[in-house]
């Protein structure tokens, strides 16, 4: 073999190792980009999971807190380490009746390539949870809480405290009034709820009917809404009003 064969065999070899060289780079870099994909994903999830959602606000029931479409961030640690206080704006599932079946069927078929992009958003945090079997209201009654409609002054009371709300939005003067004479005593481990649009809110006081009684167990709380994320010109953070209910006695 001559010289100018060794030279041209090294070449090769050299080309030959070069081209497995890249191909294992690329193998690599893909097997890197799937490595670190799943591992946001999972933490993504984790978070969602254990630590805050994202959900949207389909009707008028809180406004002018929140309006129709707003997109809200939820504190997941509300209540198991973080316990709810009076004033608070919780997201619920449904304690039962409180969602006519007409609700609850609104899920509709749609396009599959969209609806992986919706899901794959959804998981990694950044969509809104489209569940139809959530509620979302302002906590008025604790356990043990008094709450009662209405004194002189047509104030609702807590533990014959009477509470000016800034958040309620002006009456609308339509007929429908949901806002009617109770006295209610929140039993252990359920709280109390309206909506800050009391004239448009089927809230608390509209369900004594209904299984729960119109209180909402604790352990259906998903979480405290904390913020609103979008639109950009609704963002704000959400307050729980604590001179409102400074009154009223310790929070437990």
């Amino acid at each position: 073999m001559t010289n100018h064969d060794v030279l041209m065999r090294l070449r090769r070899d050299k080309r030959t190792q070069g081209d497995s060289n890249r191909k294992h780079g690329i193998v690599r870099f893909f097997r890197d980009l799937f490595v670190i994909f799943f591992v946001a994903l999972l933490i993504s999830f984790l978070i969602k999971t254990f630590l805050i959602r994202s959900f949207y606000i389909p009707s008028g029931s809180m406004e002018n807190t929140l309006q129709v479409k707003d997109r809200i961030m939820v504190n997941e640690l509300v209540p198991d380490l973080i316990p709810i206080a009076r004033g608070d704006v919780v997201v619920f599932t449904d304690p039962g009746g409180w969602l006519s079946a007409t609700e609850h069927d609104t899920v509709q078929p749609g396009n599959p390539v969209a609806d992986g992009i919706r899901w794959f958003f959804s998981e990694v945090g950044l969509g809104a949870q489209e569940t139809n079997d959530h509620l979302i209201k302002r906590v008025i009654g604790l356990p043990g809480d008094k709450v009662a409609c209405c004194d002189a002054t047509g104030h609702i009371t807590v533990n014959d405290a009477p509470l000016s709300e800034p958040y309620l939005k002006a009456s609308s003067g339509t007929t429908r009034s949901p806002e009617k004479y109770f006295t209610v005593t929140v039993p252990a481990v359920s709280l109390w709820v309206e909506g800050d649009n009391r004239d448009n809110s089927a809230d608390s006081r509209l369900h004594t009917t209904t299984p729960s009684k119109g209180f909402v167990p604790i352990t259906n709380v998903v979480g405290r809404a904390f913020v609103i994320t979008w639109p950009v010109g609704h963002w704000s953070w959400l307050d729980n009003y604590p001179n409102t209910f400074r009154e009223t006695g310790q929070d437990r």
